[in-house]
């Protein structure tokens, strides 16, 4: 993963971007040594399978909607 500053990112912007696309590794841009941005290519040709393939079957679906009327979330239970 490469890590550059703003200043330095400034100055040599294209140049950083076209690595991380010909790479395909983020680029963490720091702000006084504390790292504040990650630019990434954005992956092309995936599909909505692929791209959420790690997350199925780790969430629920409930018919009820959790911020409609009589919900205590925003404390307005019946």
């Amino acid at each position: 993963m490469l890590t550059v500053s703003k200043g330095v990112l400034k100055a040599k912007m294209l140049e950083y971007f076209r690595t991380v696309e010909r790479t395909g590794k983020p680029l963490i841009v720091t702000d006084h040594r504390r790292p504040v941005l990650r630019i990434e290519p954005i992956r092309k040709g995936q599909t909505a399978d692929a791209l959420f393939h790690d997350l199925r079957g780790h969430g629920s679906r409930s018919e009820k909607n959790p911020l409609g009327p009589g919900s205590d979330a925003w404390g307005g239970g019946s």
